[in-house]
């Protein structure tokens, strides 16, 4: 239906020109309408720019979203401008001080090379985390916050040699979820990551019922998956990716001998062919929380 945000966001432009709807905060709370106000704990590098990739799918709702973007204040944000932070950011205390977050997003982080302990802000971030899975009806993990999540949870990840990236087929493993129910039986996904999740590992969660398994493709492993309550989705691809993110990260690593050339995808003439992938995939979540929220009001 329509995003909530600030007339001076630098990514108005980009959201008109995508035909995505939009009004101000101002105008939001005149109006009779109960907006879904959704975290997002953006920890990308660039994460300016990424901004967008996530606004794209989340504009699509039939409900009103209002973006939180939240920062974590032990985290050095290198590759942002300063300014842009202290306009837009705020602490996750901040953010749920007046008014409940209904769903949090947590991107990925380029630090999946690292033990998480070893992760700066790691003793921020599990604080976090374990106030959100009190509150919120659903947090949803990207790449390396799908890992994270997954490591709160007991299961370890794996290092690469060779960072896996491209663009890959993934099975649809639970055709009834309320969440990934919706999606085709196989489907495209980018993956762009040093890190993944044993199969074994994953096997055993969920023998234990500590995980469902959703999704897995032969050359990225168990890709989605999540808590049995639905509370915790992890998804350790990119499907919230557009092609020029891609593309743009295909031209950075052309000369790192860690990254092969990027499989199933042309960045010189980019296409996307997951873009159902991802609509679909925010939208049942977004769904699945409004749901969760309509049953207890």
């Amino acid at each position: 239906m329509t995003l909530i945000i600030r007339p001076d966001y630098h990514g108005v432009p980009l959201i008109e020109q995508n035909k995505i709807r939009w009004i101000p905060i101002e105008r939001a709370e005149r109006q009779d309408i109960r907006p879904l106000r959704i975290g997002i704990l953006n920890i990308m590098p660039l994460g300016e720019q990424y901004e967008m990739n996530l606004l794209n799918p989340l504009g699509l709702s039939i409900l009103q979203i209002e973006p939180i973007w939240i920062r974590l204040e032990s985290h050095e944000y290198k590759t942002w401008s300063q300014g842009h932070i202290d306009e837009l950011y705020q602490s996750y205390e901040q953010a749920t001080k007046d008014k409940p977050l209904d769903g949090l997003i947590v991107t990925g982080a380029p630090v999946e090379h690292l033990d998480y302990e070893q992760v700066n802000y790691w003793p921020e971030f599990t604080e976090l985390i374990t106030e959100a899975t009190k509150s919120i009806p659903s947090t949803l993990g990207l790449c390396w916050g799908g890992f994270a999540l997954a490591y709160l949870l007991g299961i370890p990840k794996e290092n690469f040699a060779k960072k896996l990236f491209g663009v890959y087929e993934l099975d649809n493993l639970s055709p009834s979820n309320p969440i990934i129910g919706a999606l085709d039986d196989k489907f495209l996904c980018p993956q762009s990551r040093f890190a993944g999740l044993p199969d074994k590992e994953m096997e055993n969660a969920a023998s234990k019922n500590i995980i469902n398994l959703l999704a897995y493709g032969e050359e990225s492993g168990y890709t989605i998956f999540e808590t049995p309550d639905h509370s915790q989705v992890m998804h350790i691809g990119h499907p919230e990716y557009n092609a020029g993110r891609l593309a743009s990260e295909a031209k950075r690593d052309q000369s790192n001998p860690n990254v092969p050339p990027i499989s199933n995808f042309d960045f010189e003439n980019p296409s996307n062919k997951w873009r159902m992938h991802r609509n679909t995939f925010f939208q049942q979540w977004i769904h699945y929380i409004y749901t969760t929220i309509s049953l207890k009001d």
